[in-house]
């Protein structure tokens, strides 16, 4: 499945929703469907800076394609975390760094964060493209 593809999948789960705190639900569902990131994972080098609660992210190229790992200590965050794992991971770095993330505002969450998840939603996503730049 294409990036595109899996956020028009995504767009589709959160528009059958109408309220906010049923789509804040789906992405605590999202959460849960991620394993957590080993203890040796969770290091000041893999924490994303830029982020008001803590949040890990883990990568490696296997067969030419990035698959990224990653926890948060927040549950809200680990949602996320996870819905930008589901679209990013096992794509080459080029389709990474091309991609254009537009299911973020078609769903309303970049609006329905604070601004200091916001700024740390845009430092995940600059991580991840420079994981992928780096592994490019």
């Amino acid at each position: 499945m294409t990036i595109n593809e899996k956020q028009d999948e995504i767009i589709e789960e959160f528009e059958m929703l109408d309220d906010w705190m049923d789509r804040y639900q789906l992405i605590l569902d999202f959460a849960k469907g991620i394993s957590p990131l080993s203890e040796e994972d969770k290091t000041e080098q893999n924490l994303i800076d830029g982020c008001q609660s803590k949040v890990w992210f883990t990568c490696r190229l296997e067969e030419g394609k990035i698959i990224y790992n990653g926890d948060s200590d927040a549950l809200l965050v680990r949602g996320i975390v996870a819905l930008l794992i589901d679209v990013l991971s096992g794509h080459t770095p080029k389709e990474i760094v091309d991609a254009d993330l537009y299911f973020i505002d078609k769903i309303g969450l970049r609006e329905h964060l604070s601004p200091t998840r916001t700024n740390g939603l845009v430092a995940m996503l600059k991580q991840m493209k420079l994981y992928a730049l780096a592994l490019a």
